[in-house]
């Protein structure tokens, strides 16, 4: 670990360069980390601490930003949300985890505790199987690009994967394919932390026509075409991200679309089919059950289903 003699302030454009290169978050998340951490840098212009550095940033300094959230006015003398609060510390806390990736000095990032009294309802988005049907059929396969954009699709819903895992899918995965039923991949996810993908048939058919088209040797799975011959052919999340809008335009379908809704919508589909959560969690690469429970809607509404049908009380009448 070293002390970096760069501002706090100075440090943020490398923090949303190692976001999207090394992380490999999708641009939304980016703009979010980037629009939340201005407030953090205002604040640090308002406190005279614009040249701070980060290992002299003390717990006493997250103590008075935490003050100033929590008592922040807007124009209108509107306070900012508890959940709200949340986000610009969430933002400060991954910060400081990129410090600690960096070997750069400062205060771990588990020192900016996140109340446990929010009450914060995640709102899952998600496309039922007659949406994700037109989907499905928006890329046209009578070209290369369709074909590629198709098995783009046909993955995501498959596998679950996030974004950033995707795109770093390399060709060598995907050699034997053929006649397969199905595929397990071994992937680094989230955190570093090795799990296995599993490919339905149906996916790894879209694939291997895919694959027919390529007559190169590039490492990645899904390539840029128009690359230029010297820069990386490897598509990247924000690509991918343009890919599943333009088809998702086309489709119909409801413009909160986005590649981490086809993973919802995996999830939400086994769960509705009566899949464990514990088994979602392995799927999806959760390392904590308590990311999985997002999807507990669906459950609790399957059991309404079920209590309805089997136990409505009008046997007794």
């Amino acid at each position: 670990m070293q002390k970096s003699n760069k501002s706090i302030i100075d440090h943020i454009p490398d923090f949303l360069d190692y976001c999207e290169i090394e992380k490999g978050l999708a641009n939304k998340t980016q703009e979010n980390y980037f629009r939340y951490l201005k407030k953090f840098v205002g604040w640090l212009k308002k406190k005279n601490k614009s040249d701070l550095l980060p290992h002299q940033l003390t717990t006493d300094d997250i103590w008075q930003y935490r003050l100033y959230l929590s008592r922040h006015r807007d124009e209108k003398g509107k306070s900012l949300k508890r959940v709200t609060q949340n986000y610009y510390l969430i933002a400060l806390r991954a910060l400081l985890s990129y410090f600690a990736a960096k070997d750069v000095v400062s205060i771990p990032s588990d020192k900016i505790s996140l109340p446990k009294d929010v009450k914060k309802e995640k709102t899952v988005k998600f496309l039922n199987l007659e949406q994700i049907k037109k989907l499905l059929l928006a890329p046209d396969i009578n070209n290369r690009n369709g074909l590629r954009d198709r098995a783009i699709l046909e993955a995501l819903f498959s596998t679950g994967l996030r974004i950033s895992e995707l795109v770093a899918l390399d060709q060598e995965q995907f050699k034997n394919i053929k006649d397969k039923e199905d595929l397990e991949v071994s992937i680094v996810g989230k955190g570093n932390h090795p799990r296995t993908v599993y490919f339905s048939k149906r996916a790894l058919g879209w694939l291997k026509k895919y694959l027919d088209t390529r007559n190169d040797n590039k490492k990645p799975l899904f390539i840029n075409y128009r690359a230029r011959k010297d820069s990386s052919s490897r598509l990247t999340p924000r690509s991918i991200e343009r890919i599943v809008k333009k088809c998702v335009v086309k489709a119909g379908l409801p413009i909160f679309t986005t590649p981490h809704t086809l993973r919802h919508s995996m999830a939400t589909d086994l769960l509705a089919k009566g899949v464990d959560l514990r088994n979602i969690q392995e799927f999806l690469g959760h390392q904590s059950i308590n990311s999985t429970q997002i999807y507990t809607h669906v459950t609790n509404k399957r059991l309404r289903d079920i209590h309805r049908e089997f136990h409505s009380g009008q046997d007794l009448d």
